[in-house]
């Protein structure tokens, strides 16, 4: 009994030497626990995302979109300036006053109890989207293995279409795409409108994308734009050239609307683009597209790959290469440890290709558009090209093929130069109507969360 109240007794001492640290280490701990617990249970998580992150995003969303400024930026600056002044007056008491072990047990205690509240605010407000329904399971839209010929097929589409949107966007006095960041910004809250009507999973308040004072700082951590759960904005800097940051936009917004997988962002993001069929958003996606699907038909058939490469304009040309000029310039031992942490977290949530997960809506890609696009690849035209008027005809859709994981690979781009660019033949976004799934066996998209 004596030894029961010493441990009673010592337990309580131990708890009281900062119950508002151990309180909270606690509860976020069973947080944390129970989302790893539940993670294998599709229809909890189905449930949490629909009547818990979900409901707290659209609030939280309408709340930080009254604020013309990204909240998140600030908050991330204030948590930072905080971890600074902090530490350094911690370190300064810890030689300065008695109690050296109670001090710093303190001090540990504060850093853990930030840590795991913030990750347990993450399960809750992010984390159960990778294990309820994802976009691909809400649309009905399907991620088959496609063949190397529907990969060209797809490819050479958006190249051509590239080549054609490249000529309606502003361009600088170096020939590079001047697309006016803010002007996109201010067109986002209706840029889903046409998306939704197909894809009512993706309904969503209207709400513009928000341009990060510090886009330098995200530059050297390679990232182009973020998500924020804790106020559901949707973040992007404004340093990296012009010419992808309509995707980009899209790109985050999709993110807001809850789709978390980075593969179905990206896939979503084209989408939403080439449905709003304004010519900066088309040709950013346009753009964005051929990168990965042009990445990938490099992996699949290099010959194919160099054909289409070919017939890419200088325009598009100069485009691509602005951004690699400008993504040399932050390859630095920073950028690795970025990466490197940001795909330790995309594992850690089974997103198995980590950063080639980018990649992955190469298959949704081609499986939507295949059946959809003209066939324009150079091999495929006649000795005169055919223009609209002559009604190109869409391409066969195949529906058996080789293993996808190296199309879904996103290797490093390879990009000689070409000895001529010929433009390709006129074409441009699919019209309203044709923009449908192109399985007949889809199931209907269902209504979109309350």
């Amino acid at each position: 009994m004596l030894t029961d109240e010493k441990v009673k007794s010592g337990f309580h001492a131990w708890y009281m030497l900062c119950p508002l640290r151990h309180t909270l280490i606690l509860v976020s701990a069973l947080v944390i626990f129970f989302h790893l617990l539940t993670r294998p249970f599709r229809a909890l998580n189905v449930w949490l995302s629909e009547h818990v992150t979900r409901p707290a995003h659209l609030w939280l969303s309408v709340q930080s979109g009254k604020v013309p400024f990204s909240l998140a930026e600030l908050l991330i600056a204030l948590l930072v300036i905080f971890l600074v002044v902090y530490l350094v007056s911690q370190l300064i008491d810890l030689f300065r006053r008695p109690k050296f072990f109670l001090r710093l047990y303190r001090t540990l205690m504060t850093l853990v109890t930030l840590g795991l509240t913030i990750y347990a605010g993450f399960c809750l407000l992010w984390g159960v989207f990778y294990y309820g329904d994802d976009f691909m399971a809400q649309s009905g839209l399907k991620s088959e293995p496609v063949t190397v010929e529907q990969l060209e097929r797809v490819t050479a589409y958006f190249a051509a279409l590239a080549n054609e949107y490249s000529g309606r966007v502003p361009r600088d006095g170096t020939g590079v795409c001047a697309t006016d960041r803010s002007e996109v910004l201010d067109r986002s809250p209706e840029l889903y409108r046409p998306a939704v009507k197909s894809f009512p999973c993706l309904d969503g308040p209207e709400l513009r994308a928000k341009g990060v004072l510090c886009s330098r700082i995200m530059s050297y951590l390679d990232f182009t734009g973020f998500f924020f759960p804790f106020t559901a904005e949707a973040n992007v800097t404004l340093d990296f050239p012009p010419p992808l940051f309509a995707a980009t936009v899209a790109h985050e917004l999709a993110h807001q609307r809850g789709v978390a997988k980075e593969q179905e962002a990206n896939f979503v993001a084209v989408l939403a683009c080439m449905k709003d069929g304004d010519p900066d958003f088309v040709y950013s996606a346009a753009l964005l597209a051929y990168t990965h699907l042009g990445n990938a038909l490099h992996q699949a058939d290099s010959e194919s790959w160099a054909e289409i490469y070919g017939m890419l304009n200088k325009d598009v040309l100069a485009d691509l290469e602005a951004g690699r000029d400008y993504w040399a310039r932050f390859d630095t031992p920073v950028q690795d440890v970025s990466n490197t942490v940001y795909e330790s977290f995309l594992y850690s949530y089974n997103q198995n290709l980590g950063l080639r997960s980018y990649g992955a809506c190469v298959n949704l890609l081609v499986n939507y558009y295949d059946s959809l696009v003209p066939d324009l690849r150079p091999s495929a035209q006649p000795a005169e090209t055919p223009g609209p008027e002559d009604g190109a005809l869409p391409g066969e859709g195949e529906t058996t093929g080789e293993d996808s994981e190296a199309q879904e690979t996103v290797p490093p781009a390879v990009t000689p130069r070409p000895t001529e660019e010929p433009t390709s033949p006129e074409t441009g976004p699919l019209a309203e109507e044709d923009q449908v799934p192109a399985m007949a066996d889809e199931t209907p998209a269902p209504s979109p969360s309350p």
